[in-house]
Protein backbone atom coordinates (compact mmCIF):
# COMPACT_ATOMS: atom_id res chain seq x y z
CA UNK A 1 0.00 0.00 0.00
CA UNK A 2 1.21 3.52 -0.76
CA UNK A 3 0.11 6.81 0.78
CA UNK A 4 0.25 10.27 -0.75
CA UNK A 5 -0.49 13.45 1.17
CA UNK A 6 -2.18 16.16 -0.88
CA UNK A 7 -1.95 19.78 0.22
CA UNK A 8 -4.31 22.30 -1.40
CA UNK A 9 -2.65 25.61 -2.23
CA UNK A 10 -3.02 28.61 -4.51
CA UNK A 11 0.49 28.44 -6.02
CA UNK A 12 2.09 24.98 -5.85
CA UNK A 13 5.33 26.06 -7.55
CA UNK A 14 5.89 28.79 -4.98
CA UNK A 15 5.71 26.23 -2.14
CA UNK A 16 8.15 23.67 -3.58
CA UNK A 17 11.24 25.17 -1.89
CA UNK A 18 9.48 25.52 1.48
CA UNK A 19 8.09 21.98 1.63
CA UNK A 20 11.26 20.43 0.18
CA UNK A 21 13.28 22.05 2.98
CA UNK A 22 10.68 21.24 5.64
CA UNK A 23 10.51 17.55 4.84
CA UNK A 24 13.89 16.68 3.33
CA UNK A 25 12.13 16.02 0.02
CA UNK A 26 12.99 16.74 -3.60
CA UNK A 27 10.81 17.66 -6.57
CA UNK A 28 9.84 14.59 -8.59
CA UNK A 29 7.29 15.92 -11.09
CA UNK A 30 5.77 19.21 -12.16
CA UNK A 31 2.36 19.10 -13.81
CA UNK A 32 -0.06 21.87 -14.74
CA UNK A 33 -1.81 22.02 -11.36
CA UNK A 34 0.43 19.79 -9.26
CA UNK A 35 3.94 19.65 -7.85
CA UNK A 36 5.05 16.23 -6.63
CA UNK A 37 7.70 15.86 -3.92
CA UNK A 38 9.37 12.66 -2.73
CA UNK A 39 11.95 11.86 -0.03
CA UNK A 40 15.45 12.97 -1.03
CA UNK A 41 18.26 10.44 -1.36
CA UNK A 42 19.34 9.28 2.09
CA UNK A 43 16.14 10.43 3.81
CA UNK A 44 13.75 7.94 5.45
CA UNK A 45 10.97 6.53 3.30
CA UNK A 46 7.82 8.63 3.53
CA UNK A 47 4.63 9.42 1.67
CA UNK A 48 4.61 11.35 -1.57
CA UNK A 49 3.61 15.00 -1.01
CA UNK A 50 1.47 16.51 -3.73
CA UNK A 51 0.95 20.27 -3.81
CA UNK A 52 -2.36 20.75 -5.61
CA UNK A 53 -3.54 24.05 -7.10
CA UNK A 54 -6.99 25.13 -5.93
CA UNK A 55 -8.79 28.41 -6.64
CA UNK A 56 -9.98 29.21 -3.14
CA UNK A 57 -7.65 30.44 -0.37
CA UNK A 58 -7.21 28.50 2.85
CA UNK A 59 -10.03 29.17 5.30
CA UNK A 60 -10.26 28.14 8.93
CA UNK A 61 -8.08 25.71 10.82
CA UNK A 62 -6.48 22.77 9.04
CA UNK A 63 -8.27 19.53 9.91
CA UNK A 64 -5.03 17.64 9.31
CA UNK A 65 -1.43 18.80 9.40
CA UNK A 66 2.07 17.44 8.90
CA UNK A 67 4.48 16.84 11.78
CA UNK A 68 8.13 17.12 10.72
CA UNK A 69 10.70 15.43 12.99
CA UNK A 70 14.14 16.87 12.17
CA UNK A 71 17.20 14.81 13.04
CA UNK A 72 19.06 15.77 16.20
CA UNK A 73 22.04 17.08 14.23
CA UNK A 74 19.77 19.63 12.48
CA UNK A 75 17.52 20.46 15.41
CA UNK A 76 14.24 22.31 15.62
CA UNK A 77 15.63 25.87 15.92
CA UNK A 78 17.76 25.52 12.77
CA UNK A 79 14.90 24.05 10.72
CA UNK A 80 12.48 26.73 11.97
CA UNK A 81 14.95 29.45 10.95
CA UNK A 82 15.44 27.84 7.52
CA UNK A 83 11.68 27.71 6.97
CA UNK A 84 11.23 31.32 8.09
CA UNK A 85 13.83 32.33 5.49
CA UNK A 86 11.63 30.56 2.90
CA UNK A 87 8.50 32.51 3.91
CA UNK A 88 7.18 30.37 6.77
CA UNK A 89 6.15 31.83 10.11
CA UNK A 90 6.11 30.66 13.72
CA UNK A 91 2.77 30.54 15.50
CA UNK A 92 3.21 31.36 19.17
CA UNK A 93 5.83 29.96 21.50
CA UNK A 94 7.07 26.35 21.49
CA UNK A 95 4.47 23.89 22.81
CA UNK A 96 5.96 22.07 25.81
CA UNK A 97 2.91 20.36 27.34
CA UNK A 98 4.42 16.88 26.72
CA UNK A 99 8.04 17.74 27.48
CA UNK A 100 8.07 16.45 31.08
CA UNK A 101 5.85 13.45 30.34
CA UNK A 102 7.46 12.03 27.18
CA UNK A 103 10.31 14.41 26.32
CA UNK A 104 8.65 15.88 23.21
CA UNK A 105 7.99 19.51 22.29
CA UNK A 106 7.15 21.29 19.03
CA UNK A 107 6.91 24.59 17.25
CA UNK A 108 3.71 25.29 15.32
CA UNK A 109 4.40 27.01 11.99
CA UNK A 110 2.60 28.12 8.86
CA UNK A 111 3.87 27.81 5.32
CA UNK A 112 3.79 30.92 3.08
CA UNK A 113 0.08 30.28 2.30
CA UNK A 114 -0.92 29.69 5.92
CA UNK A 115 -1.01 25.87 5.96
CA UNK A 116 -0.05 24.60 9.40
CA UNK A 117 2.73 22.18 10.32
CA UNK A 118 4.56 21.23 13.49
CA UNK A 119 8.34 20.98 13.77
CA UNK A 120 8.71 18.31 16.46
CA UNK A 121 11.63 17.81 18.83
CA UNK A 122 11.74 14.13 19.74
CA UNK A 123 13.34 12.93 22.98
CA UNK A 124 17.03 13.83 23.01
CA UNK A 125 16.59 17.26 21.47
CA UNK A 126 17.41 20.15 23.79
CA UNK A 127 14.45 21.85 25.45
CA UNK A 128 13.45 25.20 23.92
Amino acid sequence: MRISVVLDCRDPQALVAFWSAAMGYRPAASLTDFEVLVPAEGEPVGPVLILQRVDEPRSGKNRMHIDVHPPLELGVPALVERLEALGGSRVGEPVTELLDEIGVWWQLMRDPEGNELDIVADPGHPAP
